[in-house]
């Protein structure tokens, strides 16, 4: 039997049919969704304008900038003279600038390797409270550093562990020599990472406490019945069901691993532990604006720029290699 016969159509108009109906219903899921686009419509205009447009001022790193060659900034960009790649060559060069480098990467892993996996093991061990009153105390006073300031957090552990602090008033007590932490480069990562982990941790486990609560009861209750103990519960109730969470979060910390926490640095260190402690951000802040060398600072952040992207998409392929699990 033709295709006439059975449907009343020819397949062409069949398929010219189906084209139009498709047409029909994009048109009536974009007419329902004008509301939502007009919302997205200012925040797409405050990332264009504040993230996309400043990026015309990349040409700087491969200009020798002028800022007073013309009447404005904007207009001494295109009156400074075209260097090309010589600002890198320049900048590649200096020992303090490959020294920034792998201090960056080195304080970036001690805060993943040690800040991250404890930011997990306190969202678990809040989450086994039974108490509400009590879990909800422990979240506020565990919240509360993330909101005091890198300054003051910086003028807190300099009086505990100062060469005159706690610390060293116990060293001292106890028959030892009094150290200098701060402007020792045994130390200052250390410092680092230890007060990373005191600020920055309770904060981290808003998103593990929230991906725990999500998790179905009825799985507790088959684990109960197949009798396993608290800790097995964790291991493998839990920690599978926010595992998806853990890998988002990991990739996103890897996304900035070039930061290595620029505020906290710049506050706590001095110019005797450049050696262990100057990261990249910190070297564009002393270079580029302490010495008004704006050519290298922006040809020194696009690359700690590209950095991070290129790790951001590393990290989320390899996981969906590994885990099946990515953003996307």
């Amino acid at each position: 039997m033709s295709a006439v016969a059975k449907g009343g159509l020819t397949p062409q108009e069949a398929k010219k049919i189906a084209r139009i109906s498709q047409k029909r219903s994009s048109r009536s899921r974009l007419k329902r969704s004008l509301p939502l686009i007009a919302l997205l419509v200012p925040g797409i205009i405050f990332v264009i304008i504040f993230h996309y447009l400043p990026m015309f001022g990349l040409v700087i790193g491969f200009e020798k900038y002028d800022i007073f060659a013309g009447a404005n900034p904007i207009d001494a960009i295109f009156k400074s003279p075209w260097v090309g790649m010589k600002n890198w060559n320049d900048l590649w060069i200096k020992s303090k600038f490959r020294q920034a480098i792998i201090n960056t990467f080195i304080i970036s892993a001690l805060k993943v390797g040690i800040c991250f996996p404890l930011g997990i093991i306190l969202a678990l061990m809040i989450n086994e409270v039974r108490s509400n009153i009590a879990k909800k105390t422990l979240q506020t006073v565990m919240y509360l550093p993330h909101f005091i300031s890198w300054v003051v957090v910086g003028a807190l552990f300099m009086n505990i562990m100062g060469t005159t602090g706690i610390v060293n008033q116990i060293i001292v007590s106890l028959g030892g020599q009094p150290q200098k932490f701060f402007m020792d480069n045994r130390w200052f990562r250390f410092l680092l990472v230890l007060s990373s982990a005191w600020k920055e941790t309770g904060w981290n486990t808003i998103v593990y406490l929230a991906a725990m609560a999500s998790i179905d009861p009825e799985l507790y209750e088959a684990a109960k019945i197949d009798r396993a103990n608290r800790f097995q519960q964790i291991i493998h109730v839990t920690l599978p069901g926010i595992a998806s969470t853990i890998v988002m979060m990991l990739i996103l910390r890897l996304g900035g691993i070039m930061d290595a926490g620029f505020s906290q640095i710049l506050v706590m260190y001095n110019s005797t532990v450049y050696k262990s402690g100057d990261i990249i951000g910190t070297y564009i802040y002393r270079e580029g604006i302490g010495k008004f060398n704006w050519s290298q600072g922006t040809i020194v952040g696009m690359f700690n720029s590209v950095i991070n992207m290129l790790l951001l998409l590393g990290g989320n392929w390899l996981s969906r290699r590994l885990t099946d699990r990515s953003i996307w």
